[in-house]
């Protein structure tokens, strides 16, 4: 019988220790191989985001630049328009603001993809572009009643321009206090306007919006209600209405005694042929309606252009409210709102 031989790590030839080493080295192998791709996938995350937010500052850039345009051809429109009335008025004719004038046609969405392409290879007709679209419209802000003719030059609330706003605030449903209660706010919110709020510490800040007056302690939902109807102008001179541009409720609270039937027959007859002159308007009212010239008239100054552009799921929209002059027309307030495309 043969004895049995105990084989050793040295007497079989293998070193001492080989196969606990092997394992190490292969775990830190695996662990250096973990750590080189998440760093490589760190690098690649960082990469794409820093792509994104480039594409995303590109699209904002060319959206503003694409509003910037839809704002300045807007602002050409009503120069023109201006022009328009210079005219007549040169040739005996009256000047007039309606709303069957170029100005105010609002512009059908247009695709504007292939402005937007970074080349030629890359563009709408190919599908492979953004898809890009404008549309905008030109409206007469003078076609609402502005909530500064509430304040006269003397600080005092003006008594024939407070039942102006009770007579929108009844038609609209709104509190039976809320025409005194936004007159109280307009009239303290202005330099000068009452003794007790003389100083800049005690006078509260004037709003710039209709929305403002929410802060001032006006309901929202009254505003809401009202926001059809009623403005909120920059300017201390009073505005009156457009007798061309305004809704039937607008002119029920710019004439006195009127009611919403011959609003309506002053609607319609304005459609069929535009007023050029306040005696064509008397001559559609009642016998002894009060007139007053500087409530109504048949031009506008001051105007709120949008423009509206969607860039796929995108859609940006601009508000300015702009100002006519003999020197041109000039941005007074602008606002721009992000939205996203319902899928």
């Amino acid at each position: 019988m043969k004895p049995v031989q105990l084989l050793t790590p040295a007497l079989s030839g293998r070193p001492l220790g080989t196969a606990p080493r092997r394992g190490a080295a292969l775990l830190l192998a695996m662990v250096i191989l973990t750590m080189v791709a998440t760093i490589a996938s760190g690098m690649v995350w960082q990469q794409n985001r820093a792509i994104q937010v480039e594409a995303a500052e590109r699209a904002r850039t060319q959206s503003a630049w694409i509003l910037i345009g839809a704002l300045d051809w807007a602002r050409l429109i009503l120069r023109e328009d201006y022009r328009v009335n210079e005219a007549r008025t040169r040739n005996g004719q009256h000047a007039y603001d309606g709303l069957d004038e170029p100005w105010a046609t609002p512009l059908a969405e247009a695709r504007l993809s292939s402005f937007l392409a970074a080349d030629r290879d890359n563009n709408a007709e190919d599908g492979g572009g953004p898809e890009a679209f404008l549309s905008g419209s030109i409206v007469d802000a003078q076609a609402q009643w502005n909530l500064r003719n509430l304040v006269g030059p003397d600080g005092k609330v003006v008594p024939a321009q407070l039942e102006a706003l009770r007579a929108l605030a009844d038609l609209a449903g709104a509190p039976a206090d809320a025409a005194e209660r936004i007159a109280a706010v307009v009239r303290d919110a202005w330099p000068g306007s009452n003794a007790e709020a003389a100083t800049a510490r005690t006078r509260p800040v004037p709003p710039q919006r209709l929305e403002d007056l929410a802060w001032l302690g006006i309901e929202r939902e009254t505003l809401a209600r009202l926001a059809p109807w009623i403005t909120l102008l920059p300017t201390a001179q009073p505005t009156p209405i457009n007798v061309n541009t305004a809704e039937r409720e607008v002119l029920v609270a710019a004439i006195d005694k009127l009611d919403l039937g011959t609003a309506e027959r002053l609607v319609q007859q304005r459609q069929r042929q535009p007023f050029e002159t306040l005696e064509q308007v008397r001559a559609q009212l009642p016998p002894n309606t009060p007139l007053d010239a500087g409530r109504l008239s048949v031009t506008s100054n001051w105007f709120v252009i949008s423009g509206r552009l969607r860039l796929d799921e995108r859609v940006l929209e601009e508000r300015s409210l702009v100002e006519r002059t003999a020197n041109g027309v000039v941005v007074r307030r602008r606002e721009r709102i992000n939205l996203t495309e319902p899928r």
